[in-house]
């Protein structure tokens, strides 16, 4: 099948509170038996998704991880984190009376990383382990949130608003990588899933897009593509509601295939 799926992962693939993706197995199975490639696109780092990555049984394919900010191959050396150092400089360079209002991974002792996100301790630790970005809560209004990421803009860094955090990052986009990965597997039809505005360009790019219901953190709003009929929303949140359109994207090509 000429298809490649990219797909966000919390609130999407994996459920908001559980981090399950038990209720879209048919539908991962499917892909498999099929040889469509799924491809991971999430704001997790490179030793939180290889571990996701193994259990989904996802063989070579790559990851878009970090919100965009890098690709990860599976078997591929941790990277050294440079990046995540310059990238807290220039946070740290922000008036204080805005840093005030971030509180990002770094900011915090694992416990309070599980606390925050419902991960295990082990698992906060990976999330953590970053190299190209920052996730991180913001605590001020709207105008103050405004006037941080003007500050950040002009420091070089940009900041990107997702199911649960705004995440800071010197640049790239899940548009951005999804369009280099679809280019190495021959420029095959592309379907996107996500559920926050981090995703819209990503869901937007695609050939077909879904916007999975969001029931617990800032929606998308309505999309020129949800005109035309080629980005579709789901009526369940999270993996229900990804199975679902999954399953119907593939019934739709075979019907068009006439097969």
């Amino acid at each position: 099948m000429n298809l490649i799926i990219f797909t966000d992962l919390d609130g999407t693939l994996l459920d908001h509170e559980s981090y399950s993706y038990a209720p879209a197995q048919e539908a991962l199975s499917t892909l498999k038996a099929r040889d469509v490639p799924l491809i991971l696109a999430s704001s997790k780092t490179a030793a939180e998704i290889a571990g996701l990555h193994a259990a989904l049984g996802l063989g070579e394919a790559p990851a878009i991880v970090e919100n965009g900010a890098a690709v990860w191959h599976p078997g591929a050396a941790d990277e050294a984190g440079e990046a995540y150092a310059r990238l807290r400089g220039r946070l740290d360079a922000v008036p204080a009376v805005l840093r005030a209002k971030f509180t990002g991974f770094g900011d915090m002792s694992a416990a309070e990383v599980a606390e925050v996100t419902g991960l295990s301790p082990e698992a906060a630790a990976l999330a953590q382990a970053r190299a190209h970005s920052e996730p991180g809560l913001w605590q001020g209004d709207g105008e103050s949130e405004t006037e941080f990421r003007a500050v950040l803009h002009e420091l070089g860094v940009t900041a990107r608003r997702g199911g649960r955090f705004l995440t800071l990052s010197f640049g790239g986009t899940k548009a951005g990588r999804m369009a280099e990965i679809a280019a190495r597997y021959g420029t095959p039809k592309t379907m996107a899933l996500g559920d926050a505005p981090n995703d819209i360009e990503m869901i937007e790019a695609a050939d077909r897009g879904v916007i999975i219901r969001n029931d617990h953190g800032t929606n998308i709003p309505t999309l020129l593509g949800e005109t035309e009929g080629r980005i579709l929303r789901t009526d369940t949140a999270g993996p229900t509601g990804w199975n679902r359109a999954v399953l119907e994207a593939l019934n739709d090509m075979d019907t068009k295939q006439g097969t």
